[in-house]
C-alpha cells in the first residue's frame, strides 16, 4: 500500500544517521547494524508511530517519539502517524493490572482531531512525506473469518507471555479475550500498510514484535522495530497521563516551565536527550558539567526553556522563564490576570487571554482538581464553566486570575 509521492530526495548523512540510531533508543530489532545499512544505502523507508486516541491531549512521552520521526522526515523518509481508532475501542493492556475501559467512537474521533494539531508542533505538516491514517479504515472491514485467519498466526501461550498478563494471573485477576487480541490487530496494521519500521516506547515492544512476526508470516518481509527509552522519574515511574505526572504539549508555557523545574536533578540529562533537539555534542557538555559538580539549576532552566520552545516557540519560552524567575527566585507574586465576563463564557475568555490553551485543557484542569478558589481555598468543579463566582483563582501552579464581576 503506497501513500506518498516520491518527490523528496533521501539524504545519506553519516552523522545524522548515527544520531538517529542511538539517541534515546533502547533497542532496534533485528539489529541497529541492519537498519544502518538500509539508511546508508539511500533506501526510502516508511516508518509509523501508532497512537490510540484514548486521551484528549499528547504529552512528552509522545513527543520523544515524534522527535525521532522528525529526524526520519528530515532525511526524506516516509512518516505515518496512525490513529488507533479501532484498537482504542479494544484498549491497550500495556502496563495495566486491570482492563482498560473502551472509549466511544465519538470521543476517539474528537481526540484524534486534536492530536493532528499537536503533532504539527514537532513534525513538518507541509511536507509531502507525512500521512495521517486511521486503522478503522481497514480493521472495520474485516469479517469474522478474516479475524480468525489473522489470529491463527499466533498461539494463546505467545499472547499470554506479556508481563502484565502474568502479573494479573498471579493476582487472580482476569485477562479478557479482546486484550489478548490487541497485539494481533496492531500487528495487522503494519502488514496492511506494508511499512518498513515501527517506532514506540520500549513498553510497547511486545506489541511491535508481534507486528514483526505477522509481517514475516504474511508478507515474508522484514519489519524493523525501534523501541525508544521512556521518560521516567528517579523511581522508574513513567511520565505519562496514566501516572498523573505528565507534561502535555497543550500546557501553558508557564506550567511547562514550572513542571520541568520541579523535576529531579537526575532527570536533566535524559530530559535533554529525549525531549529536546539540541545536539549530542551539547548534551555531552551538559553531562560533563553535571559530573564536574556544577549547580544543576542553570542547566535545568535551559532544559525548561528548550521544552517550552518545542511546544510554544522561543518567545513564549523567554516569557515563561521571566515569569518563573520573578515569581519564585525574586519572591515577587505572580500578577493576576483580570477576567471580566460580559456575555462570554469563562472558557472563551480564558482561551482568548491565553490563560489556558483550549477549552479542553480547562475541562481537564477542573477534572484534575487543578483550579482553586483562593478566597475559599476550595477546588472548583464543573459548575465553574457555567457559573463562575467573582474572586481570585489559581490555575495549575503558576497561573492566577481574578474574576472581578460577572454579568
Amino acid at each position: 500500500m503506497s501513500f506518498f509521492r516520491k518527490t523528496q530526495k533521501v539524504l545519506v548523512d553519516d552523522a545524522k544517521i548515527r544520531e538517529l540510531l542511538i539517541r534515546g533508543v533502547g533497542r532496534i530489532y533485528p539489529s541497529k547494524e541492519a537498519l544502518e545499512a538500509k539508511l546508508k544505502a539511500g533506501e526510502r523507508l516508511s516508518i509509523y508511530y501508532g497512537i490510540d486516541p484514548t486521551g484528549d491531549t499528547l504529552h512528552l512521552g509522545h513527543a520523544l517519539n515524534l522527535l525521532k520521526l522528525r529526524m526520519f522526515q528530515d532525511l526524506g523518509h516516509e512518516v505515518i502517524i496512525l490513529y488507533g481508532g479501532f484498537t482504542a475501542q479494544i484498549g491497550d493492556p500495556t502496563d495495566k493490572l486491570a482492563a482498560r475501559q473502551p472509549l466511544t467512537p465519538e470521543r476517539i474521533k474528537k481526540n484524534a482531531v486534536n492530536y493532528k494539531k499537536l503533532v504539527g508542533k514537532i513534525l513538518d505538516l507541509k511536507k509531502d512525506n507525512i500521512r495521517f491514517l486511521d486503522n478503522q479504515v481497514w480493521s472495520n472491514k474485516l469479517k469474522p473469518v478474516d479475524m480468525l485467519n489473522i489470529a491463527s498466526y499466533f498461539t494463546t501461550s505467545q499472547l499470554l507471555e506479556r508481563d502484565m498478563f502474568q502479573e494479573r494471573l498471579k493476582r487472580g485477576k482476569e485477562v479478557h479475550a479482546n486484550e489478548l487480541l490487541y497485539p494481533v490487530f496492531q500487528a495487522y496494521d503494519a502488514v496492511t500498510m506494508g511499512v518498513d519500521i515501527q517506532i514506540g516506547g520500549n513498553d510497547q515492544t511486545f506489541n511491535m514484535l508481534a507486528g514483526r512476526t505477522l509481517m514475516r508470516k504474511m508478507k515474508n518481509k522484514e519489519k524493523f522495530v525501534i523501541a525508544m527509552r521512556l521518560l521516567v522519574d528517579p523511581s522508574g515511574k513513567k511520565m505519562g497521563k496514566t501516572e498523573d505526572n505528565m507534561v502535555t504539549l497543550e500546557d501553558t508555557p508557564a506550567d511547562i516551565y514550572g513542571k520541568v523545574m520541579s523535576w529531579s536533578d537526575a532527570m536533566i540529562l535524559p530530559g535533554f536527550e529525549l525531549c529536546t533537539a539540541i545536539s549530542l555534542t551539547e548534551i555531552t557538555l551538559v553531562k560533563q558539567r553535571l559530573e564536574d559538580g556544577e549547580n544543576p539549576k542553570e542547566l535545568k532552566m535551559r532544559l525548561a526553556r528548550e521544552i517550552v520552545a518545542l511546544c510554544h516557540g522561543g518567545e513564549k519560552s523567554k516569557e515563561a522563564e521571566e515569569s518563573f524567575v520573578k515569581t519564585f527566585q525574586e519572591k515577587k507574586p505572580q500578577e493576576f490576570v483580570d477576567i471580566h465576563l460580559a456575555g462570554q463564557t469563562i472558557s472563551d475568555v480564558l482561551v482568548a487571554k491565553e490563560v489556558v490553551s483550549s477549552k479542553g485543557e480547562l475541562r481537564r484542569l477542573i477534572g484534575e482538581g487543578a483550579i482553586t478558589n483562593l478566597d475559599t481555598n476550595q477546588k472548583v468543579v464543573e459548575t465553574f464553566l457555567t457559573n463562575p463566582q467573582a474572586g481570585k483563582y489559581r490555575i495549575g501552579k503558576h497561573r492566577f486570575i481574578e474574576i472581578k464581576h460577572c454579568e
